[in-house]
């Protein structure tokens, strides 16, 4: 018997950084939304806790347990007496180092399918609660849809979606460490008073109506200078994007990934396209949203 969950990638639509707490985090205003770039986790009985993976830059995942999928299996069989003995395969779509939550998506996916491989039976609630000790952004990858994340991103309010929002997005030729471009937005803030982060209304707003362009004027990623900062050729991709007709450009999260809101699909692919022929990425992928969360297939 296996089990396996399909879980997609995320895109911030807005991205407030507050100041850096005592703990190291920073309280967060995030907007999440869910789109159409899936990892899917495979759980399998085995003798022993077991990682494999395969797929776009496969050889940069940990398959160690420092990998969140199996930090997932370890905490849910921790909470339930039982041993770890699964192995977990990740099938990799999502870009690896790349600002969409793919470690975060693996976590959620594999904690969804250990839980139905061994009938732990865990509520939604405890499910919510692994996550967030797992880490950040792994609630979201559970619930999917669009979500506000405050605290440092784990508390999640979910948001209503009035249509389909089309995205191109530019996978960047080497990733970037979430915790640099955290520890780059501190020293380019050193001096400055940080205001508490808050929702944007134009954001939520703009999502509810389904109003793309409205969405497009609205945006925000407060991480964006940083990770100019720390990988500067990502400018020459925004300026591709932008220049054949996007709505609007931004870094997704933490970078690297580079994201392009359209109209509509047809502009994707045109937009698409032209990030090909620009020589600023290494790839490029379309995807729509909202999507649904970890989900079994």
């Amino acid at each position: 018997m296996s089990v396996t969950v399909r879980v997609p990638a995320k895109v911030n639509v807005q991205l407030a950084v507050g100041a850096a707490r005592p703990d190291g985090f920073h309280d967060l205003a995030n907007v999440f939304l869910a789109v159409g770039l899936y990892d899917e986790v495979t759980a399998t009985p085995a003798e022993e806790l077991r990682i494999t993976c395969a797929g776009p830059d496969a050889g940069q995942v940990p398959l160690d347990r420092t990998n969140l999928a199996a930090r997932a299996a370890l905490a849910l069989a921790e909470r339930y007496g039982r041993e770890p003995a699964v192995h977990l395969h990740i099938a990799k779509d999502i870009p690896v180092a790349g600002g969409m939550a793919g470690g975060s998506a693996d976590g959620a996916a594999a904690l969804v399918a250990c839980d139905a491989l061994w009938g732990t039976h865990a509520s939604r609630a405890e499910l919510l609660d692994i996550c967030a000790e797992l880490g950040s952004d792994v609630p979201f990858s559970l619930v999917g849809g669009a979500a506000l994340g405050t605290g440092r991103g784990e508390k999640l309010t979910p948001l209503e979606v009035g249509g389909t929002f089309h995205w191109v997005f530019a996978v960047a030729e080497r990733g970037l460490s979430t915790p640099a471009v955290f520890r780059e937005f501190d020293r380019l803030a050193e001096g400055r008073d940080i205001p508490e982060p808050v929702a944007s209304d134009d954001v939520l707003d703009a999502l509810a109506q389904g109003d793309a362009d409205a969405l497009a004027a609205a945006v925000t990623n407060d991480l964006q200078p940083a990770a100019l900062s720390l990988y500067p050729e990502l400018s020459a991709t925004l300026a591709a994007g932008e220049a054949a007709g996007a709505l609007t450009a931004l870094v997704s999260g933490s970078g690297p990934t580079t994201a392009f809101l359209v109209r509509d699909s047809a502009s994707a692919d045109a937009v698409a396209e032209a990030l090909r022929a620009s020589g600023t990425c290494r790839s490029v992928r379309v995807a729509s949203g909202a999507v649904a969360g970890a989900t079994v297939v």
